[in-house]
């Protein structure tokens, strides 16, 4: 048993915030934004919860793909910045599409669609589910510290989700890796009110070491792309289409040639979204579906990297 995406959707909020917005709030600028990341501009709520953005997104999924509610069987959200500890995402994405199906997060930060698409894999090959609604949603805009200019200027907010279903074939296989620590990106939670606990408070915002993260994400895409071609035992040239994470153009830039995946393949949306965490590879996956860029048969190759730290690739056929 194995699946294909039957559907996809996204939804990010209206207010954009452009580089020379984020000039006014930090000191930076469009010419220093641009060079070093790829980004002109970001969608930020202002409004928008995490779950509005996920739900907006997971509905327009499921009319992409032709299935109400009552079809689904599993929901597997990817979220770090859930509104509620408890009820989780998926459970808060259930009530609003009004489905009744088991549902959970998964968190696995910028590597989270390819952690929920491997958790969805299981329990499709397990027969388990038929129908599965994956769905990301970040609204990455609470979790930064707005004075850290080399952090605030990366990440936008935003959802996309995906239907999945049971098939013969569609998804060729994935490779997952776990490499953990809190040293190169971390985003603590905060330690609440107990009178007893006496540990000093870290500082609840993104923390991210630029330099060590932007060694691993080359190395990782380069590492996961090559490994997961020689276990399926494709080539470059099979690959239709490379669907990276967005989370700097110059990183695609210094990794693609050390893949052997010519240039043109690979999809970048960055500069209109920013960084927006685990929903970045399905919200350039449905810009490619709605603008006609892909063709049933085609081998999509979908590769990221972030905290935990994590990383993954995924081969699938659209």
């Amino acid at each position: 048993m194995n699946f294909k995406i039957i559907g996809t959707g996204s939804y990010v909020p209206d207010n954009i915030v452009t580089n020379d917005d984020m000039a006014k709030i930090v000191e930076t600028s469009d010419e220093w934004i641009s060079k070093r990341v790829g980004i002109k501009e970001r969608h930020v709520s202002i409004n928008d919860t995490t779950l509005d953005m996920g739900y907006k997104a997971a509905c327009r999924a499921m009319e992409d793909a032709g299935v109400s509610a009552g079809d689904i069987d599993l929901i597997v959200a990817a979220t770090i910045s859930a509104d509620s500890v408890t009820p989780n995402l998926a459970c808060m994405i259930e009530n609003r599409i009004g489905a009744d199906c088991m549902s959970f997060d998964v968190s696995a930060a910028c590597a989270g669609f390819l952690f929920a698409l491997e958790t969805a894999a299981g329990y499709i090959e397990r027969k388990r589910a038929k129908k599965v609604l994956v769905v990301c949603a970040d609204r990455m805009s609470k979790l930064l510290d707005w004075t850290d200019r080399s952090t605030c200027v990366i990440f936008g907010d935003g959802a996309a989700g995906v239907v999945l279903e049971a098939c013969e074939d569609g998804f060729y296989d994935s490779v997952i890796h776990t490499k953990g620590g809190d040293d190169v990106i971390d985003i603590p939670t905060r330690d609440g009110i107990s009178p007893f606990y006496k540990n000093e408070q870290k500082h609840p915002f993104l923390f991210m070491n630029g330099q060590a993260t932007f060694k691993f994400a080359v190395n990782s895409i380069t590492h996961d792309v090559k490994e997961l071609l020689e276990k399926t035992g494709l080539t470059a040239d099979d690959i239709g289409a490379v669907i990276p994470h967005q989370a700097n153009k110059r990183i695609i830039d210094f990794a693609q040639p050390k893949t052997g995946i010519d240039r043109e393949k690979w999809y970048v949306n960055i500069e209109r979204f920013g960084n927006v965490s685990g929903a970045s590879i399905p919200i350039a996956l449905d810009e490619m579906n709605r603008k006609g860029l892909l063709k049933r048969g085609q081998k999509l190759l979908l590769t990221a990297f972030g905290g935990g730290l994590s990383s993954g690739a995924v081969i699938l056929e659209w």
